[in-house]
């Protein structure tokens, strides 16, 4: 351990014994560094068996999903550590939409501890929002979520490389056909930025894939060889898409 991380860990020891852990979902004493106790940590839904290519929820081992082996997305694998389920989806609902800070750094907290199963990127990005959702919301739940997990993987965080050009209606609004069009030509490529080979596109839930994969299409353009696709949690697929 190095001096920087026992004075990280003797700061954190005295936070908790000034403010105690408390678990977030039920108020039980939080455990293991987190606003979490372990009963509604055991109940995280961990996305152990999932298509390949899109992160997919699957219930036995596959490699891909069906529709994946019908026609390939435009990105070239998927990392979702969770499903989109109870627990997690109380927790990411406070943080998105309820300005719950703390929900937020215990998601980011749980990603961290998750292995990166497919090789790392050479930079980071993130899905951006916006400008009048920013101003609406305070911040990028994204790039929160994003700005530790770089730094734990030790991936270059790009947060200005792409740049949405319209206001979108909500995806949580809209069927899958809907989000589709709903995200068409919604993103740019700031100008000037010379993109490397491999890059990661992260957002905080997947569930159609719709935003991701108009981004990963405008990079593919920009001449990114190969692009992933990270997510916090993978939703079940709807059963119109």
């Amino acid at each position: 351990m190095t001096g920087k991380d026992a004075w990280r860990e003797r700061l954190q020891r005295l936070h908790h014994f000034v403010l105690p852990l408390r678990c977030l979902l039920c108020g039980d004493v939080g455990e293991a560094g987190l606003d979490l106790c372990a009963d509604c940590a055991a109940e995280l839904p961990r996305n152990r068996h999932c298509c390949r290519r899109c992160a997919l929820p699957l219930a036995t081992p596959t490699a891909l999903c069906g529709q994946c082996q019908h026609r390939n997305p435009p990105w070239d694998a998927a990392w979702a550590p969770f499903r989109y389920g109870w627990p997690l989806d109380r927790l990411e609902t406070r943080f998105k939409f309820g300005a719950d800070l703390a929900a937020g750094r215990v998601l980011a907290r749980l990603w961290q501890r998750e292995s990166c199963p497919i090789p790392l990127p050479q930079w980071l990005i993130t899905v951006p929002l916006h400008h009048g959702r920013l101003r609406q919301r305070g911040y990028n739940q994204a790039l929160e979520l994003a700005r530790p997990l770089a730094q734990e993987l030790e991936v270059p965080l790009q947060h200005d490389v792409l740049r949405r050009r319209r206001r979108t209606e909500a995806q949580t609004e809209l069927d899958a056909r809907a989000r589709r069009h709903n995200v068409r030509d919604a993103f740019s490529l700031c100008p000037g930025v010379q993109m490397p080979e491999h890059v990661a596109i992260l957002d905080d839930v997947m569930t159609t894939g719709a935003t991701l994969a108009e981004c990963a299409r405008l990079l593919r353009r920009s001449g990114v060889q190969r692009v992933d696709v990270w997510a916090l949690a993978r939703a079940p697929r709807p059963r119109s898409v």
